[in-house]
């Protein structure tokens, strides 16, 4: 296949992963608007068990103690954290119970009406299909990647259009990820919207076309310095995301997630990427060196990167002993995000220095 024919297959990637980041943003929305809470479902698990215990009474011939429903803490939703715990009761079991006597069979009616088939949880499988369409917008994000280092024939992030949908892959990939391990699905209708928008934005403003890069980024250290910036930027935008919601966020019964989850996806993001970002710092350092004869030029890049650095130092650093959290905390590593954004497109559009073969006017 031609390199002509591998840039407009790229393209076309690029754009099916966009609509398809946009479908799955929608069907995660309407989980995270209509969806089940966790407290919803610890109360049909209760009733279920409440339920039996009352059939088998009444099969028994047992008399059956009636309870009265009961409530508490409020709202959760799935994968949140809860300093509640599950309602004590939440039926009376004596509601379904039969005659103590010659009652097996009413009982066991009772208990086939209760847990028979229910309704088709419509949030819930719009939440499960929106995560397959993320998985496949992801893997139309890999395609247009990698087509694109075909077409060019070399590592496909030599400018700010590649950059940026390499960024959107590590923060889709950084999404899914997680969601293997932690139910995070709360997050993706927002990791998708900026999924999107950052593909849009690269496609409307960024655009190159495929060809052949500068001198000083014919090098294999694109391959590791660029690697690793793009990596910690993708964690550090899925913690960005997770920094505005907590302050969105207000501290009552809420459909979004709970703060304490919000903070803690944040910092666990934030404390694996950090240490890829100091390495790509150096990486960038010991590059310069081979490409211009030094490791340090106070370049505007080079300047706001190692802000970017210093930002989300102090920001661990207020975390590990000053014992900040919460909004203070949040507060802060959302002022590193903006460096990083800063440094992603602001030097490359607003300051002229050596990184400006972006490609951007």
């Amino acid at each position: 296949m031609s390199a002509e024919r591998l840039a407009e297959l790229s393209d076309l990637f690029v754009v099916a992963a966009v609509l398809l980041y946009v479908v799955a943003m929608v069907g995660f929305a309407v989980d995270l608007a209509f969806g089940r809470t966790r407290l919803d479902r610890a109360t049909d698990r209760a009733t279920d068990r409440a339920t039996d215990r009352a059939a088998d009474r009444a099969a028994d011939g047992e008399p059956v103690e009636a309870r009265q429903p009961v409530a508490v803490g409020a709202a959760v939703r799935d994968g949140e954290s809860s300093a509640t715990s599950e309602p004590a009761s939440v039926t009376s079991e004596a509601s379904v119970a039969a005659a103590p006597a010659g009652a097996a069979e009413a009982g066991a009616g009772a208990v086939g009406t209760a847990n028979g088939p229910k309704a088709p949880n419509v949030p819930a499988r719009a939440g499960t299909v929106a995560l397959a369409l993320a998985w496949l917008g992801w893997a139309a994000n890999f395609g247009a990647l990698v087509t694109r280092g075909l077409a060019a024939d070399r590592w496909p992030w030599g400018n700010m259009y590649e950059f940026v949908v390499a960024i959107c892959f590590a923060a889709v990939t950084a999404f899914l990820v997680t969601q293997i391990r932690h139910n995070v699905r709360f997050l993706g209708a927002f990791v998708m919207v900026t999924a999107a928008l950052g593909l849009g934005l690269a496609v409307k403003v960024f655009y190159t076309v495929a060809g052949p890069v500068v001198p000083a980024l014919d090098s294999y250290w694109i391959a590791i310095h660029v690697t690793a910036a793009i990596i910690a930027t993708g964690l550090m935008t899925m913690a960005g995301v997770s920094g505005i919601l907590y302050l969105v966020r207000g501290d009552g019964a809420s459909r979004l997630p709970a703060r304490a989850d919000l903070e803690r996806v944040a910092h666990r993001a934030i404390v694996f990427a950090f240490p890829l970002w100091t390495f790509a710092v150096i990486a960038g350092a010991l590059w310069a060196d081979r490409a211009w004869g030094r490791y340090w030029g106070w370049d505007p890049k080079e300047v706001w990167a190692f802000i970017t650095w210093v930002a989300y130092a102090a920001y661990l650093h207020a975390k590990a002993t000053a014992g900040w959290k919460g909004r203070a905390a949040t507060i802060v590593q959302l002022v590193a995000f903006g460096c990083l954004m800063f440094n992603l497109i602001g030097v490359n559009i607003f300051i002229d220095g050596l990184h400006s073969y972006a490609d951007v006017d």
